[in-house]
C-alpha cells in the first residue's frame, strides 16, 4: 500500500473502534470520513439523557490493565480525568446477598464445602497468573471450569452466569475466552483481597467528544446518521460507498460494524467469505437503568444465582463513579430469535422492579426516580473453540478492503480498550 496521504479512506461506524481508527488515521496525516447510521458517536459506548444524567446506554468500567485506552487519554490531555476506585463484588445467592470476589468471601461463602471453595480459589488464583491462552483455543469452557472447580462449585456459582447470557451457546464456547475475562478482573486488584477498577470524570461522553473533536480538527469528518447501503467494488477493489446520497468513491474502506450486517453492506464479497460471517452468533442485551433515591447495596458488582431472577447479575454503577442519584444497570442477554427478546421494554422494566426490590426490601416503589430500557441485537458475539480460525482475514481479497469487529481481538471480551488498540493497528497496517 502506497502511503497516499490523499487517498481517500472510509471508516464504517463511530464506536471505540471505529473512531480509534479514524483518529489514527487523521494523526498520520490522512483525512478520514466517518459513516455512522446512529445519531451520535459511541456505539455501545454511546450516552444518552436519563433525566438530566448524561450517562452510558450500557454500562463500562475500566481496568489498571486497560493500556491503549489509557495512553488515548494522556494522547488527549485527559489522564487527569480517570479516576480509581476500590470496588466491591457480591453474590445473591439463598435468597441473600454475600460478600465476593477475596478470598475471605469465598472462605465466608454459604453453600459450598471446603472442597470446592479450594477447587474454586485455586482456579481462579491460576487463571489470573495464566498468560498463554494458546493452550485453550479449543478447549469447551463448561468442562474446563467443570474439571477444575467441580459440579458442585460450577453448579453454584457458574452455571446460572453461562445459562442465563448464552442460552443453548453454553456449551459451545471457548476456554480461552471465559478465561480472558477472569484474568482482567483478577488483574484489577490491589491485592488479594482488595480490587480496583476506574471511571472517567463525566462518563465516556469525555472521551468520545474528545475523539471526535481531534478527528475533525485534523482534518477528518464524522457523518452522524448517515448509514452507509453499500460498499460498492468491481474487479476485486474497493470503489467506494453508497448511501442515501448517492456513492461516493474511496480509496479504502475500513469496516468496524457488527460482522452479521457484512453480508447486508457488502453483498459482492465472494459466496464463502460471505457465509463465514453468516455463520457467526451474537447475543442481544436488553439492558435496564434504573435511577434511585436508596442503594441497593454497597456492592458495584453483584452475580445473581436465583430462581426467580432470569439475569446473571447487575451493576449498581453509582458504587464505582460518584452521582447524585444511585444507578442500577441490570442487563438481560438473550439470543435476538428468542421469543424473549420480542418481549415489550415494561416487560423488562417490571422484572427489574420486583427483582431489585427482593435483594434490597426496603426500597420501595417510590424509589424509583426514572427507569428506561436498551436494546442492542449484536451486543455480544458468540466465540466458539478456535474462534479465530473461522473468521475471515481482516484484510479481505478486494484491494482496499478491511472488516473486524470486536470479536476479532479474541480471546480478550469486548471493551473499549481492546476496541481502541485493535482500530489503532488496523489504521496503521491499512496505510504501510
Amino acid at each position: 500500500m502506497v502511503a497516499d496521504k490523499q487517498q481517500r479512506i472510509a471508516v464504517l461506524g463511530a464506536g471505540p473502534m471505529g473512531l480509534a481508527v479514524a483518529y489514527q488515521l487523521a494523526l498520520d496525516g490522512y483525512r478520514p470520513v466517518v459513516f455512522e447510521a446512529d445519531d451520535r458517536v459511541g456505539g455501545m459506548t454511546a450516552t444518552f439523557d436519563f433525566n438530566g444524567l448524561d450517562i452510558e446506554r450500557y454500562y463500562h468500567f475500566h481496568c489498571t490493565s486497560d493500556t491503549d485506552f489509557l495512553t488515548l487519554l494522556d494522547e488527549l490531555g485527559l489522564a487527569d480525568k480517570m479516576k480509581w476506585v476500590e470496588t466491591r463484588m457480591g453474590y445473591w445467592y439463598l435468597s441473600r446477598l454475600q460478600d465476593w470476589g477475596n478470598p475471605v468471601a469465598l472462605l465466608k461463602f454459604k453453600g459450598l464445602g471446603p472442597v470446592s471453595k479450594f477447587r474454586y480459589g485455586l482456579h481462579a488464583f491460576l487463571a489470573t497468573k495464566r498468560n498463554d491462552w494458546k493452550p485453550l483455543d479449543n478447549v469447551e469452557a463448561t468442562g474446563w471450569i467443570k474439571r477444575a472447580v467441580g459440579e458442585k462449585a460450577y453448579d453454584v456459582l457458574w452455571r446460572s452466569l453461562f445459562e442465563l447470557k448464552f442460552y443453548e451457546h453454553t456449551p459451545h464456547l471457548s476456554a480461552a475466552w471465559i478465561w480472558s475475562r477472569i484474568r482482567r478482573i483478577g488483574r484489577s486488584r490491589y491485592d488479594l483481597f482488595r480490587e480496583k477498577l476506574g471511571y472517567l470524570e463525566g462518563g465516556s461522553t469525555t472521551f468520545l467528544s474528545a475523539m471526535k473533536q481531534e478527528i475533525e480538527r485534523l482534518g477528518g469528518d464524522i457523518r452522524l446518521s448517515t448509514p452507509v447501503i453499500k460498499v460498492s467494488m468491481a474487479n476485486d477493489r474497493v470503489q467506494g460507498v453508497v448511501t442515501r446520497s448517492g456513492e461516493e468513491p474511496f480509496d479504502q474502506v475500513i469496516s468496524t460494524i457488527p460482522l452479521p450486517y457484512i453480508s447486508r453492506v457488502m453483498p459482492d464479497l465472494p459466496q464463502d467469505i460471505l457465509e463465514q460471517y453468516q455463520a457467526k452468533n451474537n447475543i442481544a442485551a436488553v439492558c435496564v437503568i434504573a435511577k434511585l433515591r436508596r442503594r441497593v447495596s454497597d456492592k458495584f458488582w453483584i452475580n445473581i444465582n436465583d430462581p426467580e431472577m432470569d439475569i446473571p447479575g447487575l451493576v449498581e454503577y453509582s458504587n464505582l463513579r460518584p452521582l447524585d442519584d444511585h444507578v442500577v444497570y441490570v442487563p438481560f442477554y438473550v439470543p435476538g430469535e428468542h421469543p424473549k427478546y420480542a418481549d415489550e421494554d415494561s416487560v423488562f422494566i417490571d422484572k427489574v422492579r420486583r427483582y431489585l426490590k427482593k435483594i434490597n426490601p426496603k426500597l420501595t416503589d417510590d424509589d424509583f426516580i426514572d427507569i428506561r430500557a436498551s436494546r442492542y441485537r449484536f451486543a455480544q458475539p458468540i466465540c466458539e473453540p478456535g474462534y479465530l480460525d473461522t473468521l475471515p482475514p481482516v484484510n479481505l481479497p478486494v484491494k482496499g478492503l478491511r472488516v473486524a469487529d470486536t470479536s476479532y481481538y479474541y480471546p480478550e471480551d469486548r471493551g473499549i480498550s481492546e476496541s481502541i488498540g485493535f482500530g489503532r493497528q488496523m489504521a496503521r497496517d491499512a496505510t504501510r
